[in-house]
């Protein structure tokens, strides 16, 4: 009786059908892990208005809640991703980011992130994570001031560890220079059109004396009545804790001054008044001077972007039942 081998076509089908399985499965992986503005659509659908409910009523008892919050997501994501690491206390086995300088007595609204934590502990026990938290309380935040909105993608898990060292060395200091801007940004996947787009963010908000001190006493680049009235409230403020607000003309409103600022030699950082210095960004900062719609769209884009880099997702991290330590 004559022995019968399958033809190579029915070896070829099977592999086929072998990898278009494999290839199905992986996308299924892929796509449970990426990040979604529905991820907690079923698991805890009051997510999103719990969230919004507390951040406009910390920014109504105080504007400047507003700016804390956007700036808690912006130090958390340049620091080894947004992953709330920014959050976590220091312990016996590392000494976390809010020791860092840039941080230290400088970032606040952990408490705003706290109670809302408390709140969807109750409603949705162990479901959102804190760093989702962060994110969509940036977003809200920069609504209640009247600025742009966004989609926040949602997904994202906590970190088990935070470094003051990683964070020292991540964030971007106001001493900066135009190339060391386009640098750091850079780093992070950003131009130097979205780094501009982000700057923007200090249409809000206020920073201490000791940020721009340097700026009052050695720099030209400094209309000379504003570096006079600084100079006053800085010399009263004493240790240099005084605080001017970033945006000298609207600090509460979350507009496009920021630019217009900075075409009157206004920049209250010396990164500030990078942008607009005879450099390569001169002209956007001008294009959104001229338009806020365009500086609107611009900075939602950017921040969606931002709140992509490097998220913990799927069974990496963990979703902290306190914001400020590991389960």
């Amino acid at each position: 009786m004559a022995s019968h081998n399958p033809s190579p076509w029915i070896y070829a089908n099977i592999r086929m059908i072998c990898l278009a399985l494999l290839f199905m499965l992986l996308v299924e992986i892929s796509t449970a892990h990426e990040l979604s503005p529905a991820f907690y659509a079923t698991s805890c659908p009051r997510a999103l208005s719990t969230i919004k409910s507390a951040v406009r009523s910390a920014v109504a008892r105080e504007a400047r809640m507003g700016a804390s919050l956007l700036r808690l997501h912006f130090h958390d994501c340049f620091v080894n991703g947004c992953d709330a690491s920014i959050l976590l206390d220091d312990t016996s086995s590392f000494t976390g980011e809010k020791k860092a300088g840039p941080n230290n007595n400088s970032v606040r609204g952990f408490e705003v992130i706290d109670n809302i934590k408390k709140q969807l502990e109750s409603l949705c026990p162990g479901i959102v994570s804190c760093a989702d938290i962060v994110a969509v309380a940036a977003r809200d935040s920069v609504v209640a001031l009247g600025g742009p909105t966004w989609n926040v993608q949602l997904g994202r898990r906590d970190s088990t560890t935070a470094s003051k060292d990683a964070a020292t060395s991540n964030l971007p200091p106001p001493t900066l220079d135009l190339n060391g801007l386009i640098s750091a940004f850079s780093n992070k996947g950003f131009t130097a059109k979205e780094m501009v787009a982000l700057s923007g963010s200090h249409t809000i908000g206020q920073a201490r004396c000791s940020s721009f001190q340097g700026r009052l006493n050695n720099e030209k680049t400094i209309d000379s009545k504003f570096a006079k009235s600084l100079k006053s409230k800085c010399s009263s403020g004493g240790s240099g804790t005084a605080l001017s607000p970033l945006d000298v003309s609207t600090p509460t409103a979350f507009d496009n001054s920021y630019y217009k600022n900075l075409l009157s030699q206004k920049g209250l950082l010396h990164s500030d008044q990078q942008l607009f210095s005879k450099g390569s960004t001169d002209s956007q900062v001008i294009a959104y001077s001229n338009n806020v719609g365009s500086f609107r769209t611009d900075f939602a884009n950017a921040m969606v972007k931002m709140g992509n880099l490097s998220p913990l997702t799927g069974t990496s991290g963990q979703i902290r039942t306190n914001c400020r330590k590991v389960n």
